[in-house]
């Protein structure tokens, strides 16, 4: 699944750059990342030189020495393995009002070719979690982390306990996320199996946030085995025929 993924985006990548020139993509953070971007960062004919980067979310007031940290994430498995040369990290740790108006008004400055993104265990996208905010145009936004956002942070080793989990965020707004211009989400394990079937089967939804991806024109989701079981007999089957293929 991630190699495949990679495969994808790496395409992505060289079509922008041969169109015009550079490409701009945002890249997620988490554990459920980490096969997609070893395999993209080993990926053949990217030129990185030409690849402009954006942060989709970073707690605040964590610092970049912490191994939670989503900057130190990028900088350790995307920027220094390719060389990016620019990038723009979200720093939470002092004035995060700031760094979120800074860095969206970069953001907001031209468009954005792909964005890599995952889907929550509560459904989030992002640091959106439900229920998600689906009207505001801000770029970044700062936003408080629900009680099962945080058990997950823990769950997958990044903190101790929830008590150590940072209560806010900043996080790219769901409609910043939606003006990409293509949407490659990544999504495996069974411990998102039920927030895949909220977000493919059910109602789209702020309280399912990443259910808004069915809206927009260009997404692909890739899911292994594990993360689609709980999918509808329909869904599913186009998931296996499309796999096959």
């Amino acid at each position: 699944m991630s190699r495949a993924a990679a495969r994808h985006a790496s395409r992505t990548l060289q079509d922008a750059i041969a169109r015009r020139g550079q490409a701009r993509i945002v890249a997620a953070t988490g554990a459920s990342q980490f096969e997609f971007l070893a395999a993209l960062t080993r990926a053949p004919g990217i030129d990185w030189a030409r690849v402009e980067m954006f942060h989709l979310d970073e707690y605040v007031g964590l610092s970049i020495e912490h191994p939670a940290s989503f900057r130190k994430y990028l900088l350790d498995r995307l920027i220094e393995p390719t060389g990016i040369r620019r990038y723009h990290l979200l720093d939470g740790e002092r004035d995060a009002a700031r760094a979120a108006d800074r860095t969206g008004r970069e953001l907001a400055a031209a468009d954005v070719d792909v964005a890599f993104v995952g889907i929550g265990e509560n459904g989030h996208l992002a640091f959106n979690d439900p229920p998600a905010d689906f009207a505001t145009e801000r770029p970044y936004i700062i936003v408080t982390l629900d009680e099962a956002c945080r058990r997950q942070q823990v769950g997958e080793g990044w903190f101790k306990s929830v008590d150590e989990v940072p209560a806010q965020a900043i996080s790219m707004s769901v409609r910043q996320i939606l003006k990409s211009l293509e949407i490659i989400c990544v999504v495996p394990d069974a411990r998102k199996a039920g927030a895949v079937q909220a977000c493919v089967d059910g109602e789209v939804s702020p309280t399912v946030p990443a259910s808004i991806l069915r809206t927009h024109a260009n997404t692909t989701l890739y899911l292994d085995r594990d993360s689609a079981a709980r999918l509808s007999s329909a869904s599913r089957g186009e998931i296996l025929e499309s796999d096959e293929s």
